[in-house]
């Protein structure tokens, strides 16, 4: 009798698991399906007739997604010459995200020219000064890094991101001792 309740309970347990594992592989199975119908829908759309900024700047984030970063920095373009005059703060968001997508392929200068432009148009904008600090460092730019890190602080004296990069460069830059 005990043998046969302790069973049950180990294939209670079991079964238990195994939903809450299946759970989750149909929810990323349905996420997935719904973002590649989403592609497919915008891809087959933008390429038969011109699209909207929005359009275009939704196809490039998701091919950024999909780490696919050429194709996503030929949407990012197409999305910033649709922009209207009106929409100067989304155009920080797409430049930020077309810096982005040259950084995937270490094109860092490129990267940081992109940047740049996100911060002439918003120059509070916390994640296109920790990506330019980021470029600035892949390119050994210390001390411009440091400098980004900090405005970054500046602004958003809790970011993580910005304190961590800031801590380890000010590491590197310090004198060792006895020097």
């Amino acid at each position: 009798m005990e043998n046969s309740n302790l069973l049950l309970t180990y294939l209670a347990i079991l079964l238990a698991l195994l939903s809450v594992a299946a759970f989750f592989v149909v929810r990323q199975v349905l996420k997935t399906r719904r973002i590649e119908g989403t592609l497919s829908r915008l891809q087959s759309r933008l390429t038969k007739e011109k699209g909207t900024a929005q359009e275009y700047y939704e196809l490039g984030s998701l091919l950024l997604d999909k780490k696919l970063y050429t194709q996503a920095a030929l949407y990012l373009q197409q999305a910033l010459k649709q922009l209207g005059d009106d929409e100067a703060e989304n155009a920080a968001v797409v430049y930020n995200a077309l810096g982005y997508s040259y950084f995937a392929q270490e094109q860092y200068d490129l990267a940081i020219r992109n940047y740049k432009e996100a911060l002439k148009i918003s120059p509070e904008y916390v994640t296109a000064l920790n990506n330019l600090g980021h470029s600035y460092e892949r390119k050994q730019l210390t001390s411009q890094a440091l400098e980004m890190y900090e405005t970054a602080l500046s602004l958003e004296p809790k970011n993580t991101t910005s304190r961590r990069r800031a801590e380890s460069l000010k590491k590197r830059l310090a004198p060792a001792p006895g020097k």
